[in-house]
């Protein structure tokens, strides 16, 4: 992968594409995980770069991931800072599936916010029917308010292309979008003027993890991401709480650094790119997912 391997030489992918290799430049990488990973050496995880996992918990209103707590606790004894997920079912009721995840995800204040999934169920013979636009945008809400209460922490909305076209376009543009294209580049597949995450590919490698694991990129500096985690920043909307200047942290620009037990080298970083249709508009590479007059990087 060129000078993009350089930045985390103990990950890697058994089926990598160009198209994505902008993400594999950014300093704070991450994966997420689920049953179908395994039993996972979490120190090993830690040690090859990893700054954030996101793990699945719930799927609906009556499944619980069985390796959830297993893996819970293993990124928390690794200190490896890590989030829980729900995969949302559109044939159940919004309120069973808050009940469920009340139930089974932690209140934990050291925790990562909590993820809502959004996709549709089309694996699914009983619940793969689309849902109404509208419909499904009220179940959304009544479960983005349900986790946010549980928690205490502003929810991230992962999606994938079909799902954000069909249903999240120009919607929730306050809380932060963790989305999944894993052949191009995030504009060329999505109509959004920012992003905070990026699921990159479905085949990476990581040391602790047998077989292909999601990775993941954070489309920001390294101040914004601690400030996210120590509640100072919303990365969605873009809010400093208190009297913190909206950016901060210069001298250490998004993916400039990396951790030095992953083998980590600097280099300069190129911005996020821009979303076909929109005007376009120079601003601080500084600030988590900005859009920037930086050209194709194809």
């Amino acid at each position: 992968m060129g000078e993009a391997a350089a930045l985390y030489p103990k990950k890697g992918d058994s089926d990598p594409h160009r198209g994505v290799r902008d993400a594999r430049r950014k300093a704070i990488q991450g994966i997420d995980v689920s049953r179908w990973q395994g039993e996972i050496d979490w120190e090993r995880v830690r040690d090859a770069g990893t700054r954030f996992a996101f793990i699945k918990a719930t799927e609906g209103g009556d499944h619980l991931d069985p390796s959830f707590r297993r893996n819970w606790e293993g990124a928390r004894r690794a200190g490896v800072p890590r989030g829980a997920y729900h995969f949302v079912w559109w044939c159940r009721p919004a309120k069973d599936q808050v009940r469920w995840i009340k139930r089974h995800i932690p209140r934990d204040p050291d925790a990562l916010p909590p993820v809502l999934d959004l996709e549709w169920n089309g694996e699914s013979e009983s619940c793969g029917k689309k849902l109404p636009r509208e419909k499904a945008l009220a179940k959304v809400r009544e479960m983005l308010k349900g986790l946010q209460e549980h928690t205490g922490k502003k929810p991230i909305i992962y999606t994938d292309i079909t799902f954000h076209e069909d249903v999240l376009e120009g919607e929730f543009n306050d809380y932060p979008y963790w989305l999944r294209s894993t052949a191009a580049p995030l504009r060329h597949r999505y109509n959004r003027e920012q992003w905070e995450f990026w699921q990159f590919t479905t085949t990476g490698r990581v040391p602790g993890i047998t077989g292909d694991v999601d990775r993941n990129a954070f489309f920001g500096s390294e101040h914004e991401f601690a400030s996210w985690r120590q509640g100072r920043f919303d990365i969605g909307a873009r809010k400093w709480h208190g009297n913190e200047p909206r950016i901060a942290g210069r001298k250490a620009p998004a993916g400039s650094l990396a951790p030095g037990s992953a083998g980590g080298t600097p280099f300069r970083m190129l911005p996020p790119g821009r979303v076909p249709g929109r005007s376009l508009v120079s601003r601080d590479p500084d600030v988590t997912g900005s859009l920037a007059n930086d050209g194709d990087d194809e």
